[in-house]
């Protein structure tokens, strides 16, 4: 009876550790997802600035040429 406590007990352990292991596995994968998410919106918040400011100076320039008018 006591060697098949200490399997179950083993077999416990394991399924634990793996469990453990599992996790720690997903939460490293998510951390670089968030990482990578986080550096694409950093490139996406500085191609929208650019794009803002060129849209900035094509308005300028339309005011200024209507302005000639």
């Amino acid at each position: 009876m006591d060697k098949n406590i200490g399997e179950q007990l083993n077999k416990a352990y394991e399924a634990y550790r793996q469990a453990c292991m599992d996790r720690d596995h997903a939460v490293k994968e998510l951390q670089q997802k968030v990482e990578s998410y986080m550096q694409q919106i950093r490139e996406q918040q500085e191609k929208i600035e650019l794009q803002n400011s060129i849209i900035a100076k094509l308005k300028s320039q339309l005011a200024a040429l209507n302005a000639n008018r």
